[in-house]
């Protein structure tokens, strides 16, 4: 049972633990004097020395042996230096991507399949991390994307920083508890001192495009060359406010984003309407179509099995087809139906109709639709029937009982673009769309999947800035604004040791300006200190990418969600007050207990 004592024979920090040991298994063995152990273990481990500190570490180690043999234990050093290189490690790789001169990282699959990103939200999810505590950070990273939509290399460097500053002040003895009290201080100061510094934007039934135009062209720089990410600024903030209902939340799966491996990353376009991925079954229906009547549906118009298990049995071939005959006369009653409703509305102009139905259109059913000239779709995707509607007007019918002409849609233009053995139908202009289509084009998959993380990015900036009604300069200028804040005034507020935390905070947001400067190829010293002459002097500024030079955020039209600033601020510090405290990494899961 007391085995494992004896594996530190060979210390020479501790000599003494092998003769107490070896009286602690005599006493113990010796039935005469029960109370003789008792009292030298209380007196050992009551005394205040580093040995009986030790003697509980080591007896504690041993009780975890004895339940799980083959568990792994680190103490509380060991622990500690394991969570800070984690992050420190985790940091290292992202930490190049952040910004506008951010470089691109390289995912090669088991199969050989390539992956060309700079996303930190698919890095992180793509990524084969074995490290708890790095996995620990990039979950929370993630979080903050699902929560926001940006900002997760920004929060994997901001936790990082943190973990480093930790560590310089934890090496000079100072006790985890005190940097997580000063973390706390600071945190709340800079969620204040964020509220003083964002931009009120008002957000009424007209939006400032502009402002809008700023913050997505901020987010889809980080992602893509320039010029491209210009022309998409404008596809993004024009589909936000298409889909954008006064007085309601924005939904933002009503911009369907649809992809064409086909031409350029340039011919990137905005549908207003709808773009669906098949096109018509039948060879003599039209391939386009002006001044159309849509008609929405949900209508079998074929023949289905029953839900019960059933048989007929047929004593001659008459009876069968009689049966069949009604049956077909079932279904054709209900197309006869569409096609009365079409002649209702179509006679007499130049109009034409389209039906598109979510469930299947059978041949027969097909072939009566387009002798009347009616361009009939079928077996189209759940998601785009609210789509449907939201963009041509009119509603969704189950049945085509009591069908009216205010049950449809119109649509200025159907037609059918084939592209090899895809086919495309484009809805296009109608009248009040409620909902749009991202058509994103590219020569490879490599280029439409940048484009479609840029697009997915930058529609989550739009909406953040319509709902938060308010903006964060950009460029570094908050994190430089909210360090010269701590250190000048908050730091002086607070007593004891937990300024120390509150100074390690404040270093550990300029983590963002220094990054940006580095991966610019420029000096992040010289670029630092210019930052912070400039606040000193009354002038927000933050850093041109381009020159090196302080400017004018709001010059420059370079903002960031506010939003996302405070949910960096707020996730952060929570994550590396609870990875400073951990004292011990025990792992013993079940799958342990077997022997090997």
């Amino acid at each position: 049972m007391f085995a494992p004592m004896f594996s530190l024979r060979t210390s020479p920090r501790h000599p003494l633990i092998i003769p107490f040991a070896r009286h602690f298994i005599l006493k113990r063995e010796t039935p005469r004097k029960p109370h003789f152990f008792s009292l030298h273990f209380r007196s050992v481990v009551s005394s205040n020395n580093s040995f009986g500190s030790l003697l509980l570490l080591l007896l504690s180690k041993m009780s975890l042996r004895v339940l799980n043999p083959n568990a792994e234990v680190l103490n509380k050093s060991a622990a500690l230096h394991m969570n800070i290189n984690a992050a420190k490690g985790l940091q290292d790789v992202l930490k190049t991507n952040l910004g506008p001169k951010g470089t691109i990282k390289m995912l090669v699959g088991g199969a050989g399949d390539i992956k060309l990103t700079k996303d930190g939200n698919t890095l992180l999810k793509e990524m084969q991390i074995q490290n708890p505590t790095a996995i620990m950070i990039a979950r929370t990273a993630v979080a903050q994307d699902d929560a926001s939509g940006d900002g997760t290399t920004s929060t994997v460097i901001f936790i990082g920083e943190l973990m480093k500053q930790s560590e310089r002040y934890i090496d000079e003895g100072m006790h985890p508890r005190v940097l997580v009290d000063g973390f706390d201080i600071a945190k709340r100061a800079t969620l204040q001192f964020l509220e003083k510094f964002k931009t009120p934007v008002v957000m009424g039934d007209e939006p400032d495009k502009e402002i809008l135009k700023m913050v997505a062209r901020t987010t889809v720089r980080t992602k893509l060359y320039e010029s491209l990410a210009d022309q998409l600024t404008d596809i993004i903030v024009n589909a936000v406010l298409c889909i954008r209902k006064p007085e309601e939340a924005i939904d933002l799966f009503m911009v369907e984003i649809m992809h064409m491996r086909h031409k350029f990353d340039v011919d990137t376009r905005l549908v207003e309407g709808l773009v669906l991925d098949h096109g018509s079954r039948h060879p003599d229906m039209k391939r386009r179509a002006e001044n159309c009547y849509i008609l929405t549906s949900n209508v079998s118009l074929e023949y289905e099995k029953s839900e019960v298990n059933s048989g007929f049995f047929y004593s001659s071939a008459e009876q069968r087809e009689a049966m069949v005959a009604a049956e077909r006369r079932q279904v054709d009653e209900k197309v006869k139906k569409i096609i009365e409703l079409k002649n209702k509305v179509c006679s007499g102009n130049d109009s034409n109709f389209v039906v598109i139905n979510q469930k299947g259109i059978d041949p027969p059913s097909l072939d009566l639709l387009a002798r009347e000239g009616i361009i009939a779709l079928r077996r189209a995707k759940r998601r785009n029937m609210e789509r449907l509607v939201l963009a041509c007007g009119g509603e969704a019918v189950n049945s085509v009982d009591d069908l009216t002409p205010e049950c449809l849609g119109w649509a200025g233009l159907v037609y059918e673009h084939v592209l090899g053995e895809e086919k495309y139908t484009f809805v296009e202009n109608v009248k009040n769309p409620f909902s749009c289509t991202i058509l994103i084009k590219g020569p490879n998959d490599h280029t439409i999947a940048q484009i479609k993380d840029a697009v997915r990015d930058g529609l989550r900036a739009v909406k953040n800035t319509l709902e938060d009604e308010a903006v964060v300069l950009g460029a570094g200028a908050f994190e430089v604004a909210a360090r010269q804040y701590l250190m000048n005034e908050v730091k002086k507020t607070v007593e004891g040791r937990a300024q120390l935390g509150v100074e390690a905070f404040a270093d550990a947001l300029l983590v963002v300006p220094k990054t940006l400067a580095e991966n610019s190829g420029l000096d992040t010293q010289d670029v630092i200190i210019a930052l912070t002459g400039e606040h000193d002097k009354g002038n927000i500024v933050g850093l041109s990418l381009n020159t090196g030079e302080p400017v004018d955020p709001a010059m420059e039209g370079i903002f960031d969600n506010y939003s996302v600033k405070r949910q960096i601020i707020n996730s952060g510090p929570v994550i590396v007050s609870q990875l400073l405290v951990v004292d011990e990494v025990i792992r013993a899961g079940r799958n342990m207990r077997k022997p090997t």
